[in-house]
């Protein structure tokens, strides 16, 4: 079978371009990221991560002319990155070409989805996709199965995605609801940040409340931006939360915990940035997003935490549903 590229040598996207060399039909992999990264320059001499190494039909390169060699491409980036790599590519001859995004957020400042984001910059002839869903680097290197979906506006490219990424490590629903899967997606890593918080104040009889409640306010702006409110309970959104809400390996949580005991987290929580297109949106169309709204006033006003978690779960008497 042809070759298969990923952009982006961060935890997810050098293990996609692993499991795409190892677990199907692929015969080789190019894997693509910026020249001075530290994470390729390490993998340049070593030939591997914190958590895999890199097997014999998996190539290293800096230079996209290499990536736009494959007809399916990868791209797993931060999701503030991607218009400006988007730009980037439209330079190049790009008819035919598949790309699916591997991304979970919304752009700061325009709060896009990373499908608006590429549709925007890129003007070619190109088939989108979007993958979501629960699991874990780690556990999948132990053997550890799970699911995830794919989805995007032509049904073709979702099969023919499905078709060749599906394995025995990991099982591809098809997913029907490109904005409520890329929302979900996006939101799961937000209302990690308050479950990393909850965690982080011993408070963890609120986790349930907090699962409860959270699908509510994230269908609610699912259905503002036209997708369908049901989506959230997907595996994009909730079938993620175990994997976002109490998994040690989960960035986003760990950066709420650490932020409540006062502590740095150094490396990329999505959740924070996507936080911010949030509460902008929800500011200016008056949708109501109390947990949101809470981590906003937590983290970019620097409200007193438990008051603030306090007073969310504390709003006035109404009925459940």
């Amino acid at each position: 079978m042809s070759n298969i590229s990923v952009i982006g040598c961060g935890r997810w996207g050098t293990f996609l371009g692993w499991y795409a060399a190892n677990h199907c039909q692929f015969d080789e992999v190019v894997l693509y990221d910026l020249k001075d990264s530290p994470t390729f320059i390490e993998m340049q001499k070593t030939r591997k991560n914190g958590y895999l190494s890199l097997t014999k039909n998996m190539t290293l390169t800096a230079d996209l002319n290499d990536v736009l060699k494959s007809d399916i491409i990868i791209v797993s980036i931060g999701c503030q990155h991607l218009r400006s790599l988007a730009k980037q590519l439209n330079g190049y001859n790009l008819q035919g070409k598949t790309f699916l995004l591997a991304i979970k957020g919304l752009e700061e400042g325009t709060a896009k989805t990373i499908e608006q984001i590429f549709s925007e910059e890129i003007k070619q002839a190109i088939e989108v996709a979007i993958l979501a869903g629960p699991g874990h680097v780690q556990d999948y290197l132990k053997g550890v199965p799970s699911c995830a979906v794919i989805d995007s506006y032509n049904l073709k490219t979702t099969e023919k995605l499905v078709n060749l990424l599906q394995s025995d490590l990991i099982r591809f629903y098809y997913g029907s609801d490109m904005i409520g899967n890329q929302i979900g997606a996006a939101m799961k890593n937000v209302i990690g940040l308050a479950a990393g918080m909850l965690d982080g104040l011993d408070w963890y009889g609120l986790k349930g409340a907090l699962m409860a409640r959270a699908p509510i306010e994230v269908g609610r702006f699912i259905e503002h931006f036209g997708g369908n409110a049901k989506s959230v309970y997907g595996l994009a959104h909730l079938g993620d939360y175990e994997a976002t809400l109490f998994s040690k390996h989960s960035q986003n949580r760990m950066f709420g915990e650490l932020f409540v005991k006062g502590e740095k987290f150094e490396k990329l929580a999505e959740g924070v940035y996507t936080l911010k297109a949030v509460k902008e949106i929800a500011d200016r169309e008056k949708i109501d997003m109390p947990i949101s709204q809470a981590l906003y006033e937590v983290i970019y006003e620097k409200k007193n935490v438990k008051e603030t978690i306090k007073r969310m779960f504390q709003r006035d008497l109404k009925q459940e549903f």
